[in-house]
């Protein structure tokens, strides 16, 4: 086995139509797919009894993202927080990080701070911020450095 290419990454929501106004809407992401997941189906791969599922693809940049509303079954509201083991956080790169920062500061989105130099890795030199979603899921902004002109 060896793995070939990233296909998706998965958030489990609260409230699909919450979600759907900040990622499509806000953040302008294209809605590929929407579907309820066949109980039979939902209930085996999760391993959740009587797991009901609606399922929506969005995507930006080519990638995909996968927001999980479970409709039966539901589980317990977690703590993610970064500094917590076992949380994620998903990042973009953006064009301009202060536009982004602006947008997201005027619908009220919790931002952690304004853009930020970053300092090292390999996005040094580029600029960023963190912010959540409206289930407290982070995400990151990232504008990559200059390239220097030839």
């Amino acid at each position: 086995m060896r793995i070939t290419s990233p296909n998706h990454t998965s958030f489990t929501v609260s409230n699909m139509e919450r979600s759907l106004a900040f990622y499509r809407d806000l953040l302008g992401m294209e809605v590929i797919s929407d579907r309820i997941a066949p109980a039979e189906f939902a209930e085996k791969i999760t391993g959740i009894p009587g797991a009901e599922l609606r399922v929506v693809y969005v995507q930006a940049g080519g990638y995909k993202l996968e927001l999980i509303q479970y409709l039966k079954s539901q589980g317990e509201r977690i703590d993610p927080r970064t500094n917590r083991p076992g949380s994620v956080h998903l990042g973009f790169n953006v064009d301009d990080v202060d536009q982004a920062y602006a947008e997201l500061t005027a619908h009220g989105v919790k931002v952690q701070s304004p853009p930020m130099l970053v300092g090292g890795g390999p996005n040094k030199g580029g600029r960023g911020l963190y912010f959540v979603d409206p289930d407290g899921i982070t995400l990151e902004f990232t504008q990559p450095p200059a390239q220097p002109q030839a």
